[in-house]
């Protein structure tokens, strides 16, 4: 049942390591130019997935309401204190100016939204179909090693985001395959989730500060959202 979200989890395991090595070879301005074209690239991977939604008040109500959940919950303040005992532990981390928190939550909603995230991992629980987890893993090994050689060790924890998340659909497909397929849901999360990477792309650039972690429940409410809009 798992073959598909195990076979994308190593290769993200992979890829972040040979992008980690890659980046304690490279010297700090070329990272540094290098983490910008990142910050291009997510703004460009959310951006194309932005316009798939039929009802675009249902990605404000998500964003709304998510974030608030997010706030309340601080989620981004657990997170951040996780990774500071991490980055204390290791003492260094491979993308020098990222901290591990931010290369994570970035990798992780790159890594887990989108259509094929979704669609990838219900065919993999319900009909032991891989094929569109082995090309996203393909995808993956290629971005995670772009994504560590300046984000460092982050992008590597995000392995287990993409375990947790492909597994559990897949895992639980049987049951929430309705609910994903009701109405426009996949295609209302996509672009919820893409709204959020436009924002990491933003802050990689350093033009923002936004706390995305706070917002990551938003990705979730088209589920419920779905049923009555």
């Amino acid at each position: 049942m798992l073959t598909g979200t195990i076979v994308n989890t190593a290769t993200v395991i992979l890829g972040s390591l040979i992008g980690m090595l890659l980046g304690n070879i490279l010297p700090e301005r070329l990272r540094d130019t290098v983490m910008k074209g990142l910050g291009l690239c997510t703004l460009y991977i959310g951006i194309t997935g932005m316009f798939g939604s039929e009802n675009p008040l249902i990605t404000i109500i998500a964003i709304a309401v998510g974030a608030a959940i997010g706030e309340l919950l601080d989620l981004d303040g657990h997170l951040n204190r996780f990774a500071d005992g991490l980055e204390r532990k290791f003492r260094k981390n491979g993308g020098g100016k990222t901290s591990i928190a931010e290369g994570f939550v970035t990798a992780s909603l790159v890594f887990c939204v989108g259509a094929m995230t979704i669609v990838g991992a219900l065919n993999d629980g319900l009909t032991g179909d891989h094929q569109m987890l082995f090309t996203k893993a393909t995808l993956d090994f290629v971005s995670s090693m772009v994504f560590a050689s300046s984000m460092g060790i982050g992008v590597l924890l995000a392995a287990a985001a993409v375990f947790v998340i492909q597994g559990s659909i897949a895992s639980l497909a049987s049951l929430v395959a309705p609910l994903l397929q009701s109405g426009n849901t996949i295609a209302e999360m996509t672009v919820v989730g893409s709204v959020l990477i436009v924002g990491l792309g933003l802050n990689i650039l350093g033009l923002t500060k936004l706390k995305v972690m706070n917002y990551v429940p938003a990705i979730f409410l088209p589920i419920l959202l779905c049923l009555f809009m």
